[in-house]
């Protein structure tokens, strides 16, 4: 059983800032890919960034500049900084991992159970 826990979503005012976190917690092996996807009313579901467990990085074009994720590999933890926010950034977002539950499994995409980033005045 593995759960990820998402936090720090909320209402903010455009400009504003907010940061995300999720956590990996349960049977975890290893984390590979750890990334935030996110869906807004009546639109698809889109990758906002993802972080490799060596670093790298990769963003949606909309974010770049202005969003930066992070983690931290001893806590099996991913944060996204979210800066400069737009009302059009307003979605829930998920958090996703890559996970390996013991060391004879594969490696299984498990998802958060979301937090809603609202932007508005």
């Amino acid at each position: 059983q593995v759960d990820l826990v998402e936090s720090g979503g909320g209402l903010v005012q455009p400009g504003g800032s907010l940061r995300l976190s999720c956590q990996a917690s349960g049977s975890v092996f290893r984390v590979r890919d750890m990334g935030w996807y996110r869906q807004a009313p009546m639109k698809e579901q889109e990758l906002v960034a993802e972080i490799t467990a060596d670093g790298s990085r990769n963003y949606l074009d909309a974010v770049k500049g202005r969003f930066f994720i992070s983690r931290d590999n001893a806590k099996n933890t991913v944060f996204l900084q979210m800066n400069s926010l737009k009302p059009e950034d307003t979605a829930e977002y998920y958090c996703n991992a890559d996970i390996k539950q013991h060391a004879d499994d594969v490696f299984v995409y498990q998802w958060g159970q979301g937090t809603q980033v609202t932007v508005s005045s």
